[in-house]
């Protein structure tokens, strides 16, 4: 374990994901999102493939003992994409960034839900919390008085994304106990690519050179982000890198601003405290409750012989 590089890479990916971000937010005006999410997906392929044969995990990636489990992660996947990347058109990038923050919260009510984890006071009050943080994001976009008379639409689009990327993680947490990290990752992006490809039925764009050249940076930025965010927790616990997903905050504000020259309102920016806030006591109090847990075995009798 390595604690500092897995934060680094964390960080590393954080950024390159928020890089990819602002370049949708750029072509999403003049390519479909169907369009651009099968760039996204497909051409995130190349880096992990390269990276899988690199290890000689090929096959471990494409052997899979859940294939209907993959189909139901990459369609709620698809579906959280294509709502970022519809959300991007219509709103800041800090403003998605922020909204995407919910994601991690309302995992926690779904997981109590869908796969009956215990979940004590401490967490659900942290997601009361966050999710008043998110009513206070998204009231200048609701009452109309911030953006273009689609910023209402564009944050509830980003709101159900955090809600399709919720249920995707529940998804992520069941297929766990039967695949492999690789054959997660890989059978997500290549059935995202199929969803992205079938979309041109819809009519796409031919991309001119520059819009190419960014659909195809989108999606090896897409790959490269994943492989450093898979990276990043091999070297550290997930305790310790994931807060740092937070910094996606800071990114956003510096490209948005450079980029777009957007300025967030403050109650956006207060809302994405209070959320971020919430988010982070969820990852510390998951700390806690497993070093208590590891605490209660290491105390447990040991068992005695078999009869």
């Amino acid at each position: 374990m390595n604690a500092l590089r897995g934060i680094a890479l964390q960080v590393c990916a954080t950024f390159i994901f928020t890089i990819m971000s602002a370049l949708v937010r750029i072509v999403s005006g003049r390519i479909p999102t169907g369009e651009i999410v099968f760039a996204r997906s497909f051409f995130a392929l190349f880096p992990l493939l390269a990276l899988l044969a690199f290890r000689r995990e090929i096959s471990s990636a494409v052997r899979t003992a859940n294939p209907v489990g993959h189909i139901v992660r990459g369609s709620v996947g698809v579906l959280a994409m294509s709502s970022s990347f519809a959300a991007l058109a219509l709103i800041p990038l800090a403003d998605v960034t922020a909204i995407g923050f919910t994601a991690p919260l309302l995992t926690v009510a779904l997981a109590a839900v869908m796969l009956r984890e215990k979940v004590h006071v401490y967490r659900w009050s942290a997601v009361c919390v966050g999710l008043v943080g998110v009513v206070i994001m998204l009231s200048p976009h609701i009452d109309g008085g911030y953006g273009s008379g689609q910023g209402g639409m564009g944050a509830l689009i980003a709101l159900f994304g955090a809600a399709c990327t919720a249920v995707a993680m529940i998804q992520v947490r069941r297929l766990t106990s039967t695949e492999t990290t690789a054959a997660i990752v890989f059978y997500f992006q290549a059935l995202a690519a199929v969803a992205g490809l079938a979309t041109a039925a819809w009519g796409w764009v031919l991309p001119d050179a520059g819009d190419a050249l960014m659909l195809l940076s989108i999606g090896i930025l897409g790959g490269i982000g994943q492989i450093l965010l898979t990276e990043s927790y091999r070297h550290a616990p997930a305790s310790v890198v994931a807060p740092f997903t937070y910094s996606a905050m800071l990114w956003s504000l510096l490209l948005g601003f450079i980029l777009f020259s957007e300025i967030p309102p403050l109650t956006v920016l207060a809302g994405a405290v209070i959320v971020i806030g919430a988010g982070l006591f969820v990852i510390w109090r998951e700390q806690r409750l497993g070093i208590e847990r590891a605490k209660a075995i290491e105390a447990a009798p040991p068992a005695g012989p078999a009869v």
